[in-house]
C-alpha cells in the first residue's frame, strides 16, 4: 500500500514558487511579496487549461458501482490470496467451516463472548450489504479517543467457534473476505455491535480508527441501490429508523452551525439524545436539525457523496475502502472518538427526536479542556466571531457563548475535497491521492491572504481552489495513465514533497506575512484549546483590530494536525453570522429588534447628525413655514399644465397608453413547443397519455399566496379568451367565473383543489391541465415538514401536487412554469429532461427568430450594459451608503445589519425629500443616488402634461421593516405637504395594493375608466402613477411591474442569501422589455461626441460627493469611476446627463425653453429624468418654427442600442442650443431661481415630456448592495457571473465537490443536465423521497417544465398553450372527410324500370334484376375520368359542359369536418382501455407474437405458382385451420351461409395498403362495435417489418416481391384469387363434415384504408308508392351494417354490393331508391364464388375497380348498391397512390418529369425513367390521350370504343366498353359511330371477325397496346388490322422504360 513518495519531491512549481517568496520577503523592506498561492492557483485556469492540453479529466461522471467503492478489477496492488484448503466452504457470509456469520442471520442466536473480547461486525467487499461478526480482543481495538490500540489481532470465530486467530490476515481468510488488498483490520473491522432492548444484535457505533474521521471518504448516492435511506432487508433492525441523517446527505451546512453550548443548556436536545452520549469530534454533523427546510444560506460545501479512491499516504492509519455506507451507518464519518454506548439500545439516533424549536441552538460536545468566551466579546469586538472548524478535535466552548458561532462549513469543505471523484480511479488510485490536510489548510490560509478587505469568503472559491490544485498536482498522472492502459503495478511516481504537519505552521504565517495583518496564524502546541484562549485574549486587548481572519493550527498530534478559522473581521463576521441564520430565525431576529425598542439607540444616533436638531423638529418647522403656499403653488404646477391641449382644453399626453393583450411571436413558439411535448408523451409506446380519448381541456393555475399575483393571474386568464375557448364558460365571463380556475395556495387552497381532484375523476374524457407557476417557491416536503402541525401552508404544494390522486390520474398532465427551475433539476427530480422546455433565445447564430418589436432586457442585458462602460451602467451600488452602514454595523453591533440597512436608506430618502423641497442643507444627510431617485420621482410629473410620473420600488424582503419605513416615509411625505404628488404604496404578498383616493381618481381618468368603486388590484395598473412601491415579502412571488418603472431600489435585499435563486429572482424584478426601435447597434457609438459632452460638464461638480463616512471615490466600483455620475441626477453634471442614457433612449435635446408662463410654477423645468427623447420627436407647438427638421432627419439614424449613451443627433441639438451651458445646470436643487430662457429666434426645444416615452426605451435602473453587486459582476474566465455558479437553491446541495463549473456557452438544456447531475435534494426537499437516480421509470410520465426568464410573458404563452392543445384535441377527435355531390346526375340512365318498394330493407332479387345497369361513373373521385357510353346519347356535348377545367384536376378535393363517433375507425394514434388489447399494445400483455405462414396456390394466367406469406398473430389463430398446432397453413376458416350468429361478422375483410403504416384507418374495433371479424391487412413486401411494428395484433397478407412496384390492381387480383382457393380449400375441409360446397360463405370485404364511418338513411314514407317521404342520417357501427348486408334473403346471388358514398349534398332523389345497379367503389363485399371467371387486372394503377365493375357486369353478373347505407372516406395526405412518384433514373437531373415525357419513340434517345410501364402509360394516356384520339375530343357521340378494358383516356374523351367474352352483356353499338378504337393488351377471344361488327368514322384512330415489338406485329397480323387501318413507322412508340422494365409498345393508325 506503498508510501510510495514519502518524502520525495514529486512538483518543482509549488517548490519554485515558495522559495521566491520567502526570498522576496526577506529581501524587501516594504514590498509587499506577492502571495505563494495568488502565483500557483489564482491564475492557474488558464494555465491549467493549456496544460491539460484538452484532455479535461476533472469531470468525468461517476460510474455507478457497488458501494464498496474499489472494484478488484481496479486496485493497484492486487494482494495475492492463498488458495483456501481443500473441501472448505467459500461463501461469502460463511466461514471456511460453513457457519453463517452474518449479523442479519445470527442477530437472535446466543453467541459465546470471552472476557475481554467485543462483538464487532466486518465488511467484506463481495457482500456490501451485510455485516460479518466477529469477537475480537478490545484490547486491540482503540478506545474512544481512537488511540491505545494495540498493533495485532486477537479474534475468534463466532461461528464455528475457533479461537486463536493472531494475525488478521488468517482470519480474513477464515471468515471468506476475499480481499485483493493486503487484510488490515482497521480497514475491515468497522462497527461496535450491540443488544438492543429486545435483546437483537445490532449495529452500534462507529469503531472510531485513529484518522477515519476525516480519510474515509463517502459514497455517491447513486451507489445506495438507489437509497439513501437503509434498504430494509439490508439493513435490519436499523430499518426502524428511516430518517437517520445520512452521511451523503448535508453534514451539517447550516444545520449544525449554531452558536456554541453545552449539552446541558438545553434540555429539549439533551433529551432528544437519549442515552447516546457523544463526545466525537464532529457529532452535531451527525444530527442535522431539520430546520434545512429554512436555510438561506447553504454554503455550497458540496457534500462528499464521491466514492472512495485509492488509500491516502501510510500515515493515513485509517483508511478504509468502503466508507460507513448509508445503510449501514446513521453517521458520517466524522462522527469518531465516540463513547461507549451506555445504552444497547440507541444505537443509530433517528432524526426525528431533534425536531425542537427553529431557535435551538447546537452544543458543540467535544472532548478536553473547555475554553471560555469572555463576557463582553460583543461590545468589545463590535461583532460575533465565527469560528468554522477545521480538522481534527475541536474543544468545548463554555460561558458567554451567545457572543460567538461554530460552523461545520469549513469542515465539510475539507472532507469532501479529500475524496477523490471515481472519474480518476481508472488511474490508479495509489499515485492519485487526495489533497493533504496540511495542504488545503495552508490554500485556505492563501485564499485569506488575498480576499479584499470587503470581500467575505466563499465555500465554492475554496472548492475549486482545492480542485484545481489537486488536478494540477496530478496532472502528469492523470496524462500519463491516460495514454498508457492502466498497469498492474504502477510505476513508482516522481518525487513529491508534501507539506509536512511541522513545517505547516511557519508556512501559513510566511504566507500570511504578507498581507499587512489581516490573517493572524496562532500555533499552538497541545490542543486548539489553548490557540482559542489566545485568540479571545487578543480580541479583548484589542490586538486584532486589523485582522479579519485568525488560523489557529495545532500540529503537536503525532501524526495528524487540529485546525481552526476563527473570521474576526467584524465586516465579514457580521455577513457570515447573519448568513447563517435561516429566513425564519432572520425575521425573528428582526422582529425581536423591533419589538424590544432594540432599534430606539439607532433613531437616537440619527438625530445627533443634523445640525439643526433632530429631523422631525426640522420637518415641523418647514410644515408651519410653509404650510399653505407650497402646497397650491405646487398642486397647481402639476394639474393646469401648459402643453399641447385638446380643443376642450384637457392636457393630453400621447406617451400613455396601456398595453394591448396580444399574443407575441415567441409566446406562440413555446405553447406550439409545449403542445409538441404532450404530443410526443401521447405518441410514446407507454400509454402514459392516451389524447384520443379527451374531448376538452380544463385548467387550474397555482399559484403562490400573493393577492397581486393572484389579481394578476386572474387578469391574465381574463383577458386572453382562453375560457370562452375552451368552452368552459359561455359568452359573458365574470371575474368570480375566473376566480375558480385560478388557486391561491393559502390556507383555504385544500378544498378547492379537492374540488378539481373530483372534477378530474368525475370527467375521464377531459385533459386536466395543473399548472404549477412559480414553481420554484415552496419545496419543502410534506414529510419533513417540521411545522406540518402549526403551519398547514408549509409543504403545501408537495401535498396537493405530489399527492398520489394526481400522480396517478391518467388525465391530469402537471405543467411547472418557473423562471428558476433549478431546485427542479436535481438527480431525484420527477420531471424527464425530455419534458423540460425553455424559453427560446432571440438569436441563432445572429440570425434572429422571431421578429418582435420589444426586446427583453434581463439580468444577462443589465450586465451585459454595465460591463460594456458605453455609458452609465444600469446596475450601481451607493458607497456612501455601504460606508455608513458599515460604519453603524461597528456602532451598533447586537443589531442586526437588515434593521440598520433600512433605517439607514429611510433616512436617505427622508432628507433626499427634504433637500429638494426647498431644505437644501439636507442634501449632505443623503447619498447621491438616493438623491437622483427623489428629485427624478417628484419632477417626472411635471414633466407631463397630464401628470404621468414614474415609479421608484423599494424593496424591503422583511414585513415588519417595509412597515417601519412605509410609516416614515409617509409621515415625512405629510410633513412636506407633497402627499398629492406622489404616492408611496405597501406592497406585501398577503394584503392587495392600497391607493389614496386621489390617486385612484387620476388613474381612472388615465385609463379612461367608467366605474367609480374601481381600485387597482395589480401593480401593473398604476401604469404612469408616480409612486414608492414598498415591495415586501421574503420572496417576490412573480408580482410584474409596469413600464413606468425607473427604478429598482434593491439596496436593502439581503445580500447574505448567497444562492443563485435569491438573487437571479430579486434581479428579476427589474427585468423589461425595451422598445426595439430605440436599441443601438453594439458599438455603434459616436466617440466624439464623449469629449463633446465633457465640454458640457457643469460648474458645480464638486459639491455634489456628500460627505458620509467612508464615501471617498476610489471605493465607487472596479470601473473606477472618477465620480457618481448618477444616472439622471439633475446634481450631477450635465455631462453625466450627456452620457447618461445606458440605453441609446436619450439626447441632450432639451435645454429649458418654457413658455413664460410656467417659469413661477416650475422651478426644476429641466426634468433630470426625462431629458431623454428622440429630439425629433413630438414637438410642442412652440418650438416648431424654427429647424426641428433639421433634427428629425437624424431620428432614423439612431439605430437602437442597448449600451450607447450618445445619439448621433447630438451635435445638431448643441449647434441650436444656444444659452450658455451655465445656464442649464444653473438651477441646482433646492434653488427656485427659473432658467433663462433662450434668446429669441433660436430652436426652442420641448423640455416637458411624459416619463413615460423614456420608460418603453430604457430598463430601470437597479441600485444593489455592494457584496451582491460583486457577485453579480465578477465573472469567470468564460465570462459567466459569479452568481451563477453559486449553489443553485437553498433547498438543494452540490452532488460534489469534484465538479465542473458551469460555463457561459452552456444552453438552458445543458445547465438542467449539469444541475440534474451535481445537485441532490435536501431531506427538506419534495422530490427528495423520490430516488430516480436518473433512471427513466422515476420520472413522472405527465409532468413538464417550462422555463424562461422572470417577466418574459409565460403565464401568455401557457395560456396560448392551453388554447392550442384545445384546439388540438378538437382536431383530433375530427376528421376532414371527402364531401362531394355525384358528377354526371343529369346524365344517369332514363330507365323504364325504377326500384320503387321504398321500404324494403333488402332487395328482391326479382325486382332488383329488372333494373338496368348505369354504365355512368357518380364517385366524384373520377371526375376527371373518360365518360362511359351505354347508348346512343342525344344530349349535345355542348349541354353537358366540363365540370372542371383539365387544370383543376389538381385543385384540392372538397372536405368536411366532422367529428369522430364511437363507431369510427381508427390510425395508429389512437390508444383507449377499450382497444389497448385489440392493438396488442396492452402493457399487461406481451408484445403479440405471431408466425409467419406460407400459402402457395397455382394460377394458370400468371403460369406459375403463387406464394403467400401470412404473418398470423397468435390471438388470431383461432381464425384459421393448420395441419397440427404450430404446423402448416391449410386454410382461413369460413361460416356458413345459413349462420345466424350477431356476435361475428362473416365475411373476411381485406385492406390493401401502401405507405399509411401510420395513418391507415385499421382499428376496426369501435366501427364493429367489439364484435369479433376477421381482418387482414394487405402489405407489400418491403412494408412488412414496419406495418408489424405499429399493427402487432393484425393479420398480414404478405405479397410477394414481385408486386413490391404493383399498383392497387395487384393487390384485388391477389386477394381475390386467394380468396377463391380459399372456398375452395374450405368446401373440400367441411365437405367432409357433412356441409353442402353451396353453403360455405362465399363472401370478402375489399376495403379502403381510408374508410372512417358509416352512415345510415333513415327515411319516413308517408305511403307505400307516395312521392312525399323524408329522411334524415346517423351514424352507425360498420358491424350494423355488415349484419344487415348479410343478412339480405338471395344474397349469394348477388356478385357484388357496396355503399353510397356520403356527401353532406346528398339530394333526396339519391337516397329515394333504397338500391342501384350501378358501379360500386371504396367498400365492396364480392362473391368470390360467382365472380370465378371475372379477374382483377393486377397491372392496373388507377380505375381498376371501375374496370372491374364493368368486367362483372358484362359477365351477366348483379351489382348492388345500397343507397341507404354511405361510407365516409377521410383524406389522408400520405401514401396511397401518391407513394408512386416518378422520377428519371438519371440520378443528377432533378427536373420534374412532365406526363408528355412517359411515352417516347423506340430505340430513342429519351431519358428513361425509373417506374411501371404500366403506370407511365395510364399516366399519359389520362393527360395526353387525345395525341392518339384527336377526333375523339370533346365528342360525346362517337366515343373510343375500348376492348374488355376501362382505361381512362382524360375527362374530355368518352369511351364505350364492349367485352368479347361470349355470351357478354353488350350494349347495342349498330348504329355509333366510334373516333376511335382502344386495343389494350387484348387476348385470343379478341379476333377479327369481333372487330368486323363495329363502324368507324373515317379518319378515326386506332391505339394497339402490347407487353412487346413483337406480339404488337402478331396482334396487327391476327386482328387483320392492315384491311381497315393505316399505319406508319413513325407511329410507333413505348413507354419510357428501360428494356430491363419492361416497356409497353404502342401503335397508332388511321382509319381508312
Amino acid at each position: 500500500m506503498g508510501n510510495s513518495y514519502a518524502g520525495q519531491l514529486k512538483t518543482t512549481r509549488f517548490e519554485e514558487v515558495l522559495h521566491n517568496s520567502i526570498e522576496a520577503s526577506l529581501r524587501s523592506n516594504n514590498l509587499v511579496p506577492r502571495p505563494i498561492f495568488s502565483q500557483l492557483y489564482l491564475e492557474a485556469e488558464q494555465q491549467l487549461a493549456a496544460l491539460e492540453g484538452g484532455s479535461r479529466v476533472d469531470n468525468e461522471e461517476e460510474e455507478e458501482e457497488g458501494e464498496g467503492g474499489l472494484e478488484p478489477n481496479s486496485l493497484p496492488n492486487p494482494f495475492q490470496l492463498h488458495p483456501p484448503p481443500e473441501g472448505c466452504c467459500t461463501t461469502d457470509g460463511f466461514c471456511q467451516a460453513g457457519k453463517d456469520l452474518r449479523l442479519i442471520s445470527i442477530s437472535n442466536e446466543p453467541i459465546d463472548v470471552p472476557a475481554g473480547f467485543l462483538l464487532v461486525g466486518a465488511k467484506s467487499p463481495s457482500l456490501p450489504d451485510h455485516l460479518l461478526v466477529c469477537a475480537v480482543d478490545k484490547r486491540f481495538l482503540p478506545d474512544d479517543n481512537g488511540h491505545n490500540a494495540l498493533l495485532g489481532f486477537s479474534g475468534n470465530c463466532v461461528g464455528c467457534g475457533k479461537k486463536g486467530f493472531c494475525y488478521f490476515t488468517e482470519f480474513s481468510n477464515h471468515i471468506n473476505l476475499k480481499l485483493t488488498t493486503q487484510p488490515k483490520k482497521q480497514k475491515h473491522l468497522k462497527y461496535y455491535l450491540v443488544r438492543n432492548a429486545q435483546g437483537t444484535l445490532t449495529k452500534g457505533s462507529l469503531i472510531c480508527w485513529k484518522g477515519s474521521e476525516f480519510r474515509s471518504r463517502q459514497i455517491p448516492a447513486s451507489t445506495c441501490s438507489g437509497s439513501l435511506f437503509p434498504a430494509l432487508e439490508s439493513a435490519g433492525p436499523l430499518a426502524s429508523f428511516p430518517s437517520e441523517p445520512t452521511p451523503g446527505t448535508n453534514p451539517g451546512i447550516l444545520m449544525g452551525v449554531q452558536q456554541a453550548g453545552p449539552a446541558s443548556d438545553h434540555p429539549s436536545l439533551s433529551a432528544a439524545m437519549g442515552p447516546a452520549v457523544f463526545n466525537g469530534k464532529d457529532s452535531p454533523k451527525c444530527q442535522q436539525l431539520a430546520k434545512n427546510n429554512l436555510l438561506t444560506l447553504p454554503r455550497p460545501s458540496a457534500l462528499g457523496l464521491l466514492s472512495n479512491s485509492g488509500p491516502p499516504k501510510k500515515r493515513h492509519k485509517g483508511w478504509s475502502p468502503e466508507s460507513p455506507s448509508a445503510p449501514d451507518g446513521g453517521y458520517p464519518q466524522g462522527g469518531g472518538n465516540r463513547a461507549k454506548y451506555e445504552s444497547a439500545g440507541m444505537s443509530c439516533m433517528p432524526q426525528v427526536g431533534l425536531v425542537g424549536p427553529a431557535s435551538v441552538t447546537f452544543p458543540v460536545v467535544t472532548s478536553g479542556e473547555p475554553v471560555s468566551v469572555p463576557d463582553n466579546l460583543l461590545k468589545i469586538c463590535k461583532a460575533k466571531p465565527v469560528i468554522f472548524k477545521g480538522h481534527g478535535n475541536f474543544p468545548y466552548l463554555c460561558g458567554n457563548l451567545n457572543d460567538v458561532v461554530v460552523s461545520p462549513l469549513l469542515y465539510t469543505c475539507y472532507q469532501n475535497s479529500q475524496s477523490i471523484s471515481r472519474a480518476y480511479e481508472q488511474y490508479g488510485a495509489s499515485t492519485i491521492q487526495p489533497i493533504s490536510e496540511e495542504m488545503q489548510l495552508l490554500l485556505t490560509v492563501y485564499y485569506l491572504v488575498q480576499l479584499a478587505a470587503d470581500q467575505v469568503p466563499l465555500m465554492e472559491d475554496l472548492e475549486q481552489i482545492f480542485l484545481r490544485s489537486w488536478r494540477e498536482s496530478h496532472l502528469t498522472e492523470i496524462r500519463q495513465y491516460q495514454q498508457a492502459p492502466p498497469q498492474p503495478f504502477p510505476p513508482a511516481p516522481g518525487p513529491a514533497a508534501p507539506v509536512t504537519s511541522a513545517q505547516l505552521p511557519w508556512l501559513a504565517s510566511l504566507a500570511a506575512s504578507s498581507c499587512n495583518d489581516s490573517v493572524h496564524v496562532i500555533e499552538c502546541a497541545y490542543s486548539l484549546a489553548e490557540g482559542l484562549s489566545e485568540m479571545f485574549r487578543l480580541l479583548v486587548e484589542g490586538k486584532l483590530a486589523k485582522t479579519n481572519y485568525v488560523v489557529i493550527i495545532c500540529a503537536c498530534r503525532s501524526a495528524a494536525i487540529d485546525s481552526c478559522i476563527a473570521v474576526t473581521g467584524k465586516y465579514q463576521a457580521r455577513i457570515l453570522s447573519e448568513s447563517l441564520l435561516t429566513p425564519a430565525e432572520y425575521q425573528k431576529e428582526v422582529n425581536y429588534e423591533l419589538v424590544t425598542g432594540k432599534v430606539d439607540s439607532l433613531g437616537a444616533f440619527f438625530s445627533t447628525l443634523c445640525p439643526e436638531g433632530d429631523i422631525d423638529i426640522l420637518l415641523d418647522k418647514f410644515h408651519q413655514e410653509n404650510q399653505g403656499h407650497i402646497s397650491s403653488s405646487l398642486t397647481a404646477s402639476s394639474v393646469t399644465k401648459t402643453a399641447s391641449l385638446e380643443v376642450s382644453g384637457t392636457p393630453v399626453c400621447t406617451s400613455y397608453h396601456l398595453e394591448p393583450h396580444s399574443i407575441r411571436p415567441f409566446q406562440l413558439a413555446v405553447a406550439q413547443k409545449l403542445l409538441s411535448h404532450v404530443c410526443s408523451i401521447a405518441d410514446s409506446s407507454t400509454q402514459n397519455l392516451d389524447l384520443g380519448s379527451f374531448e376538452k381541456v380544463d385548467f387550474l393555475i397555482c399559484i403562490p399566496p400573493s393577492e397581486v399575483t393572484y389579481q394578476q393571474t386572474l387578469f391574465h386568464v381574463w383577458h386572453s379568451g382562453v375560457l370562452l375557448e375552451l368552452g368552459l364558460e359561455k359568452e359573458h365571463v365574470t371575474k368570480q367565473r375566473v376566480e375558480q380556475y385560478v388557486l391561491k395556495l393559502d390556507a383555504e387552497a385544500q378544498t378547492k383543489f379537492k374540488a378539481f381532484l373530483q372534477n378530474s375523476f368525475q370527467n375521464p374524457h377531459t385533459l386536466f391541465v395543473l399548472i404549477h407557476d412559480h414553481a420554484h417557491w415552496d419545496l419543502v416536503s410534506a414529510v419533513h415538514n417540521l411545522y406540518s402541525q402549526s403551519d398547514p401552508s408549509v409543504g403545501l404544494v408537495d401535498r396537493l401536487l405530489n399527492c398520489r390522486e394526481v400522480k396517478e390520474a391518467p388525465n391530469i398532465v402537471t405543467l411547472h412554469v418557473t423562471s428558476f427551475p433549478y431546485a427542479l433539476q436535481t438527480q431525484h427530480t420527477l420531471i424527464s429532461p425530455y419534458n423540460e422546455i425553455h424559453w427560446p433565445t432571440s438569436c441563432s447564430n445572429g440570425v434572429e427568430l422571431y421578429h418582435e418589436n420589444k426586446k427583453y432586457f434581463g439580468l444577462s442585458e443589465f450586465i451585459e450594459s454595465t460591463l460594456s462602460g458605453h455609458s452609465l451602467p444600469l446596475l450601481r451600488y451607493d458607497s456612501s451608503f455601504e460606508a455608513m452602514v458599515t460604519a453603524l454595523g461597528k456602532r451598533f453591533p447586537r443589531l442586526h445589519s437588515a434593521v440598520i440597512r433600512t433605517f439607514v436608506l429611510v433616512q436617505h430618502y427622508a432628507a433626499a425629500l427634504m433637500a429638494v423641497s426647498g431644505l437644501p442643507q439636507m442634501k449632505n444627510y443623503t447619498s447621491v443616488e438616493t438623491l437622483e431617485i427623489t428629485q427624478n420621482l417628484l419632477n417626472s410629473p411635471k414633466q407631463c402634461p397630464c401628470g404621468h410620473g414614474l415609479m421608484v420600488l423599494l424593496r424591503v424582503p422583511c414585513s415588519p421593516l417595509a412597515a417601519v419605513a412605509y410609516e416614515r416615509l409617509a409621515h415625512v411625505r405629510a410633513r412636506l405637504a407633497l402627499e398629492e404628488h406622489f404616492e408611496i404604496i405597501l406592497g406585501s404578498p398577503s394584503s392587495g395594493v392600497t391607493v389614496g383616493k386621489h390617486f385612484v381618481k387620476q388613474l381612472r381618468t388615465w385609463q379612461n375608466i367608467e366605474d367609480v368603486e374601481w381600485r387597482p388590484q395589480t401593480y401593473l395598473e398604476l401604469e404612469g402613477l408616480p409612486c414608492i412601491l414598498i415591495f415586501s415579502g421574503m420572496d417576490p412571488h412573480g408580482e410584474s411591474l409596469p413600464r413606468s418603472l425607473r427604478y429598482c431600489d434593491l439596496r436593502l435585499i439581503n445580500s447574505s442569501c448567497l444562492v443563485r435563486t435569491a438573487l437571479e429572482q430579486e434581479l428579476g424584478l427589474a427585468a423589461y422589455f425595451v422598445s426595439n426601435e430605440v436599441l443601438l447597434e453594439k458599438g455603434a457609438r459616436n466617440e466624439a461626441l464623449e469629449s463633446d459632452a465633457e465640454k458640457l460638464s457643469s460648474t458645480d461638480n464638486e459639491d455634489e460627493e456628500l460627505g458620509t463616512e467612508g464615501s471617498t471615490s476610489e471605493k465607487r466600483s472596479p470601473m473606477k469611476r472618477e465620480r457618481s455620475c448618477s444616472h439622471d441626477s439633475a446634481s450631477s453634471s450635465l455631462s453625466s446627463k450627456a452620457s447618461g442614457s445606458a440605453l441609446g433612449g436619450e439626447s441632450l435635446a432639451q435645454p429649458t425653453g418654457l413658455p413664460q408662463g410656467e417659469h413661477a410654477r416650475s422651478p426644476q423645468p429641466c426634468s433630470p429624468s426625462e431629458e431623454g427623447r428622440a429630439p425629433g420627436e413630438k414637438q410642442r407647438p412652440q418650438a416648431s418654427q424654427g429647424p426641428p427638421s433639421a433634427i428629425s432627419r437624424h431620428s432614423p439614424g439612431l439605430t437602437p442600442q442597448p449600451d450607447c449613451s450618445l445619439r448621433t443627433s447630438q451635435r445638431s441639438v448643441q449647434v441650436s442650443v444656444t444659452s450658455p451651458c451655465s445656464q442649464l445646470s444653473s438651477s441646482s436643487l433646492g434653488s427656485s431661481s427659473s432658467p433663462v430662457a433662450p434668446a429669441t429666434g433660436t430652436l426652442v426645444l420641448q423640455a416637458s415630456q411624459c416619463s413615460l416615452t423614456k420608460a418603453c426605451r430604457q430598463p430601470p435602473i437597479v441600485f444593489l448592495p455592494k457584496l451582491v453587486y460583486d457577485m453579480v459582476m465578477s465573472t469567470d474566465s468564460s465570462g459567466l457571473p459569479k452568481a451563477a455558479s453559486l449553489l443553485p437553491s437553498p433547498s438543494v446541495m452540490w452532488a460534489s465537490s469534484f465538479r465542473p463549473l458551469l460555463s457561459k456557452t452552456m444552453t438552458s438544456t445543458e445547465q438542467s443536465l449539469y444541475y440534474r447531475q451535481w445537485t441532490v435534494p435536501r431531506p427538506s426537499h419534495m422530490d427528495y423521497g423520490n430516488r430516480a437516480e436518473g433512471r427513466v421509470d422515476g420520472f413522472h410520465p405527465r409532468r413538464l417544465l417550462l422555463s424562461g426568464p422572470p417577466q418574459i410573458g409565460k403565464t401568455g404563452a401557457y395560456l396560448q398553450f392551453l388554447s392550442v392543445l384545445s384546439r388540438m384535441l378538437v382536431r383530433l377527435t375530427e376528421v376532414d372527410v371527402y364531401d362531394e355531390e355525384e358528377i354526371n346526375i343529369n346524365l344517369r340512365e332514363k330507365s323504364d324500370w325504377h326500384y320503387l318498394q321504398l321500404s324494403d330493407p333488402w332487395p328482391d332479387l326479382e325486382l332488383f334484376k329488372k333494373l338496368s345497369f348505369d354504365y355512368i361513373i357518380h364517385d366524384p373521385k373520377y371526375e376527371d375520368a373518360s365518360l362511359i357510353c351505354s347508348h346512343h346519347q342525344s344530349i349535345k356535348s355542348e349541354d353537358i359542359g366540363m365540370s372542371r377545367k383539365p387544370e383543376d384536376f389538381f385543385v384540392r378535393r372538397q372536405t368536411a369536418r366532422m367529428r369522430l363517433s364511437k363507431y369510427a375507425a381508427y390510425n395508429t394514434y389512437h390508444h383507449c382501455e377499450q382497444c389497448h388489447q385489440y392493438m396488442g399494445f396492452h402493457p399487461r400483455y406481451q408484445l403479440y407474437e405471431s408466425t409467419l405462414h406460407a400459402f402457395a396456390f397455382s394460377y394458370s394466367m400468371l403460369g406459375e405458382e403463387i406464394q403467400l406469406h401470412f404473418i398470423i398473430p397468435k390471438s388470431k389463430e383461432h381464425h384459421f385451420v393448420f395441419s397440427q398446432p404450430g404446423g402448416q397453413l391449410e386454410s382461413m376458416r369460413l361460416p356458413l351461409v345459413t349462420d345466424k350468429s350477431h356476435e361475428y361478422i362473416k365475411s373476411p375483410t381485406f385492406t390493401p395498403t401502401t405507405g399509411r403504416h401510420e395513418h391507415g384507418l385499421f382499428n376496426l374495433y369501435h366501427a364493429m362495435d367489439g364484435a369479433s371479424h376477421l381482418h387482414v391487412l394487405v402489405v407489400k413486401e418491403y412494408e412488412m417489418a414496419i406495418y408489424k411494428k405499429y399493427w402487432p395484433n393484425h393479420i398480414m397478407l404478405v405479397l410477394p416481391s414481385i408486386f413490391n412496384s404493383a399498383g392497387v390492381g395487384a393487390a384485388h387480383f391477389l386477394i381475390k384469387e386467394l380468396s377463391y382457393h380459399n372456398l375452395e380449400l374450405e368446401r373440400n375441409r367441411q365437405e367432409e363434415l357433412g356441409i353442402k360446397p353451396q353453403d360455405i360463405w362465399p363472401f370478402i370485404v375489399i376495403s379502403d384504408d381510408s374508410c372512417v364511418m358509416w352512415n345510415v338513411v333513415d327515411v319516413d314514407c308517408a305511403g307505400e308508392r307516395s312521392r312525399e317521404f323524408s329522411w334524415s342520417e346517423r351514424n352507425v357501427s360498420l358491424k350494423h351494417i355488415m349484419q344487415h348486408i348479410e343478412a339480405s334473403p338471395n344474397i349469394t346471388h348477388y356478385a357484388l354490393l357496396g355503399l353510397r358514398k356520403w356527401s353532406s349534398k346528398t339530394r333526396a332523389s339519391e337516397v329515394r331508391e333504397p338500391f342501384a345497379r350501378c358501379h360500386v367503389h371504396d367498400f365492396i363485399i364480392l362473391n368470390v364464388d360467382l365472380t370465378q371467371n371475372v379477374q382483377y387486372n393486377q397491372n392496373r394503377f388507377m380505375c381498376d375497380d371501375v374496370d372491374f365493375n364493368l368486367r362483372v357486369h358484362s359477365a351477366g353478373l348483379l351489382l348492388c348498391r345500397f343507397n341507404r347505407f354511405s361510407v365516409m372516406k377521410k383524406q389522408i395526405a400520405v401514401g396511397g397512390h401518391r407513394s408512386f412518384h416518378i422520377t428519371s433514373k438519371v440520378s443528377d437531373n432533378s427536373a420534374a418529369v412532365v406526363p408528355a415525357q412517359y411515352i417516347c419513340a423506340p430505340d430513342s434517345k429519351h431519358t428513361f425513367l425509373a417506374a411501371p410501364a404500366q403506370l407511365l402509360l395510364e399516366k399519359f394516356l389520362q393527360h395526353h390521350s387525345h395525341r392518339f384520339f384527336p377526333l375523339s375530343l370533346k365528342n360525346r357521340d362517337h366515343p373510343v370504343l375500348s376492348v374488355d378494358c376501362y382505361l381512362n383516356l382524360g375527362s374530355q374523351i368518352s369511351v364505350c366498353y364492349v367485352s368479347s367474352r361470349p355470351h357478354s352483356l353488350n350494349i347495342s353499338c349498330s348504329d355509333l359511330l366510334f373516333s376511335g378504337l382502344l386495343l389494350y393488351l387484348c387476348d385470343s377471344f379478341v379476333g377479327a371477325s369481333f372487330l368486323k361488327k363495329f363502324h368507324f368514322l373515317k379518319g378515326a384512330t386506332l391505339c394497339v397496346i402490347c407487353q412487346d415489338r413483337s406480339s404488337l406485329r402478331q396482334t396487327v397480323v391476327r386482328l387483320e388490322l392492315e384491311d381497315e387501318w393505316q399505319f406508319r413507322l413513325r407511329d410507333e412508340f413505348q413507354t419510357a422504360n428501360a428494356r430491363e422494365d419492361r416497356p409497353l409498345f404502342l401503335l397508332t393508325g388511321r382509319h381508312i
